[in-house]
């Protein structure tokens, strides 16, 4: 039986959670989500706690698999549950000389010393603003309940520029700590 797998979700007030079939439903302030769960593992709804257990007749021939799905869809559902209670957050920064960024709705421009801007549009479901101070980096802020899609889009921005471990240009996540290498060197022989 899984460690993380074991502990009980509290639904917190303004949340409602339905299953049908294998399908798990939550809606609250921030949105509406849904996961799809394994039939190995049985989802029970009561008292305003969400508890995942391993069935016992499936997956026999594989249990450790079993054990792996039963961390993993706790993970998820408590993580939807956070996402439509509370939302997740999550800040980029551009660094570099002439490193800019904006965004109009929900398309983002981004110029990063390339020949050419590069243009991405967001999901509906990402609430995004930048911010673009004198003598600041750029910052980009973004928003959504959903935890997996709103990774995903951070990952997919920050792969325009990477960054570099030598001047640590490049974009990275607000508290994301660069290891820095030292150039060249001369020695005297």
């Amino acid at each position: 039986m899984s460690r993380i797998g074991k502990l009980p979700i509290t639904i917190p007030s303004g949340v409602s959670v339905s299953q049908k079939d294998d399908v798990i439903t939550v809606k609250g302030p921030k949105g509406e989500l849904s996961q799809h769960v394994n039939p190995s593992i049985s989802v029970e709804i009561e008292d305003g706690k969400i508890t995942l257990k391993e069935n016992e007749e499936l997956m026999k021939d594989n249990l450790k698999q079993r054990h792996a799905f039963h961390g993993l869809y706790r993970s998820l559902v408590n993580n939807m549950v956070v996402g439509v209670s509370e939302g997740y957050k999550e800040t980029l920064r551009l660094v570099g000389v002439g490193y800019r960024v904006s965004n109009q709705g929900q398309v983002l421009e981004f110029s990063l010393g390339f020949s050419h801007n590069i243009f991405m549009v967001l999901p509906k479901e990402i609430k995004v603003e930048t911010k673009s101070e004198r003598n600041k980096d750029p910052l980009i802020m973004l928003e959504s309940c959903d935890k997996q899609l709103l990774g995903q889009v951070c990952a997919k921005i920050r792969s325009f520029r990477k960054p570099e471990p030598y001047k640590g240009k490049g974009i990275r996540f607000e508290n994301e700590y660069v290891r820095r290498k030292s150039g060249k060197s001369a020695s005297a022989k």
